[in-house]
């Protein structure tokens, strides 16, 4: 099992060492992009949980492109 933590600064040091005391319990660390990562793809499963239950609508495929490339096109 995995579980990401999201511990103060200050005290981030001192619950890594802490864990690293647990035979059993590997830590790491993540970059800020890849953290940035993880709570989009965390948001989209949720935007898409909701989808299927028929509480919101995504928006298509063709309009998601075609707002990709009017969003380019007026930049340029």
């Amino acid at each position: 099992m995995k579980i990401l933590l999201n511990i103060k600064d200050n005290k981030a040091d001192f619950v890594i060492e802490l864990l690293k005391n647990f035979s059993f319990i590997r830590t790491g660390s993540l970059t800020p992009s890849k953290a940035e990562f993880l709570i989009d793809l965390k948001g989209s499963v949720g935007e898409f949980t909701l989808a299927r239950q028929g509480k919101i609508k995504l928006q298509s495929a063709r309009d998601f492109l075609n707002e990709l490339y009017y969003r380019n096109n007026f930049l340029f």
